[in-house]
């Protein structure tokens, strides 16, 4: 388990995901509990599968129960962490090294912000995460990243300092550069710049910073 796609039940469309997940070939699917419809709905089989099951139809649930090969790991409703990390927390320990997640924006925007405070786990543990849906793609920094203009996801660089002001704030190769910039909380400073270079590269001296690539 090193290259984890977990899907969980948050907004999804399922022609995007399914293409999503045959381009990076993932060795390792992962249904977070209502997640596990997307599967059903798409024909295909994860190899676990994780959560409460108190949002999955239960026939959906039963369909999967009958078939061999799939791990399963019940969690109580009542706990003081989401499907969605559990299943994060999970890969993690069984040597996870690059996770996505889809299903894991929509209309609940407390769950979205909930998953992307998730993203902090893989700086934690040293794993890659991403939160990806057809018009985003997200992750949480807090060193460097560059984003190759060939291969970004969308129009659109978006970035943001997380838990409190980050310092020494370094962006090259985009429309709006920053040079050893301190980025305050409660400003939009960050939104919406673009890579206008082969390369846009993105560095932190201290503190966090979630960067979205997006799309219209």
């Amino acid at each position: 388990m090193e290259k984890v796609v977990i899907v969980s039940g948050g907004a999804i469309e399922d022609e995007f995901a399914r293409d999503y997940i045959e381009k990076i070939d993932p060795d390792t699917l992962v249904a977070a509990d209502s997640g596990l419809q997307f599967f059903f709905r798409a024909g295909i089989t994860p190899d676990y599968v994780i959560g409460d099951f108190d949002s999955v139809d239960e026939t959906v649930l039963q369909f999967f129960k009958k078939k061999d090969n799939i791990r399963w790991e019940t969690l109580i409703p009542e706990k003081d962490d989401t499907d969605t990390e559990h299943a994060i927390r999970s890969c993690i320990r069984e040597g996870a090294k690059a996770i996505t997640v889809l299903g894991a924006t929509g209309t609940r925007l407390d769950h979205v912000f909930g998953n992307i405070c998730l993203l902090g786990i893989g700086l934690e543990s040293n794993v890659r995460i991403w939160i990806v849906d057809s018009k985003n793609r997200i992750r949480m920094i807090k060193d460097s990243t560059v984003i190759e203009k060939a291969e970004q996801f969308g129009n659109y660089v978006s970035v943001f300092p997380f838990l409190g002001d980050a310092q020494g704030v370094t962006i090259t190769g985009a429309k709006y550069p920053l040079e050893r910039h301190r980025m305050k909380g409660f400003q939009s400073l960050g939104v919406s710049n673009e890579i206008v270079d082969e390369r846009m590269t993105i560095s932190v001296e201290q503190g966090y910073l979630v960067v979205m690539e997006t799309r219209d």
